[in-house]
């Protein structure tokens, strides 16, 4: 009976990466050992050395505040690594284009019947293999369009406002509740709360 197969390095750090897109959340090392092996199936053992990986290349963020370290990572920042990777296989593309130019000017200058120099015939192959690369870069930054900087930033605006809201609504409601203990004083605020249906443990939030 053949062993079952493990997950391989680079999958392990697709995983974790896809874990911090879908969460769009800061994390400890300690959550993100947990909910390695519950939701992406990767041991916690190997949690620590797979999120350094990523660090190391740029594609987690880790900041320490106080004695904690938090760690994310949003679309938003593999569409740029993305972008500058397409145009920097765009620039190398360009030149081996000139390249390529310049060797088809110097074919056409030989003579009739003479066979394609081994040097063109690597730069075809190189141009075929970097045009690949750039339609495949074109892809996976098509896959983040919805994770734009520009949505993230009028999603926050957005919750700012709700929270404004919010705070002015509660604020009305312990002003209210002032007015009427100071005219009915017998009244007392659990009585009150239960009367008006205000839950017990309401607060502006934060």
């Amino acid at each position: 009976m053949s062993k079952k197969k493990g997950v391989s390095a680079e999958d392990k750090r697709s995983r974790m990466l896809e874990l911090f897109y879908e969460k769009k959340e800061f994390f400890q090392l300690k959550e993100l050992e947990k909910m390695g092996p519950k939701e992406k199936g990767v041991i916690a053992q190997s949690v620590k050395d797979v999120i350094k990986s990523l660090c190391d290349d740029n594609l987690v963020d880790a900041e320490k505040i106080g004695t904690s370290v938090y760690f994310w990572a949003f679309p938003s920042k593999a569409v740029h690594a993305k972008k500058r990777q397409l145009e920097d296989l765009k620039s190398r593309l360009e030149e081996a284009n000139k390249k390529l130019k310049t060797s088809r000017e110097k074919v056409i200058a030989i003579k009739v019947g003479r066979e394609d120099t081994e040097k063109r015939l690597q730069l075809l192959q190189k141009l075929q293999t970097m045009k690949g690369e750039e339609d495949k870069l074109t892809l996976e930054i098509q896959k983040f369009r919805d994770s734009d900087p520009e949505a993230l930033e009028k999603m926050k605006k957005e919750i700012k406002i709700a929270k404004e809201a919010a705070n002015r609504w509660t604020d009305n409601i312990f002003s209210t509740k002032s007015w009427i203990k100071n005219r009915l004083s017998s009244m007392d605020d659990d009585v009150l709360d239960k009367r008006y249906g205000i839950p017990s443990d309401m607060d502006y939030i934060d």
